[in-house]
């Protein structure tokens, strides 16, 4: 999966950013727990997914503001 994209995150429902955030944190977790155990492979990975939350959760504070 490559870095997620400020465009496609704005033409996304509310409903489909919640399940993005969620598949993202899942993600995350298993990024986490690898690393703990030494067999991450690409830990640029990590960076991605941290950031693809905050993006994700910084375009779904400003749908709700508008609301």
């Amino acid at each position: 999966m490559s870095s997620i994209k400020i465009t496609e995150i704005r033409s996304k429902k509310a409903d489909e950013l919640k399940k993005q955030l969620d598949e993202l944190g899942k993600e995350q977790f298993n990024l986490r727990f690898q690393a703990s155990n030494g067999q991450l492979n690409n830990t640029g990975r990590v960076k991605e997914v941290r950031r693809g939350i905050a993006k994700i959760k910084t375009i779904f504070n400003e749908k709700k503001g508008k609301e």
